[in-house]
């Protein structure tokens, strides 16, 4: 809960206790204060055993983080290692492809000469066995370019606006 404060937050924080409570009561707070924290763990410890206690010796190896509902299904299904396959999914995902057929689609270029294109930028197999390497430069495309503003359509004249017809 409080793992993430830094040195200086906890500087802050002592700072901002001693003006607050001033010197001289601060010392006498820190100690009611670790004295109610104390209780409140023993509580807790002996809450905890008393239920272990009572359920038996059928839930000796029970502990009460299973209770998170994450930390069970962590426990209960995969047992602590990757059986079910999450990361040959993970990695089915190639977020390079889908971005490239993007480009492609944007650039108005088919995918089959990008896949060519691809594989002779990432030096594959196939690429050096003497296929033939396609120039990502524009040659007689008749695709429209995308970056210029298109020029607006004529539209009718509009008739006249009547205040008095509204």
């Amino acid at each position: 809960m409080f793992n993430d404060i830094g040195a200086l937050e906890l500087l802050t924080l002592g700072v901002l206790a001693v003006l607050v409570f001033g010197p001289d009561k601060l010392p006498k707070l820190i100690q009611d204060v670790t004295r109610t924290i104390r209780k409140i763990r023993e509580f807790s410890d002996s809450a905890k055993e008393d239920i272990r206690s009572e359920l038996g010796p059928q839930f000796k190896d029970f502990e009460f983080e299973d209770l998170n509902p994450k930390t069970f299904v962590r426990k209960q299904l995969m047992d602590g290692n990757d059986d079910l396959g999450l990361k040959e999914i993970r990695e089915s995902f190639d977020l390079r492809k889908d971005l490239a057929e993007v480009t492609d689609a944007v650039n108005g270029r088919t995918p089959a000469a990008s896949d060519t294109a691809n594989s002779a930028a990432n030096g594959s197999a196939g690429a050096s066995a003497g296929a033939p390497s396609t120039s990502l430069t524009k040659t007689g495309d008749t695709a429209p370019d995308l970056l210029k503003k298109a020029p607006a359509p004529d539209r009718p004249e509009r008739p006249p606006f009547d205040s008095d017809a509204t």
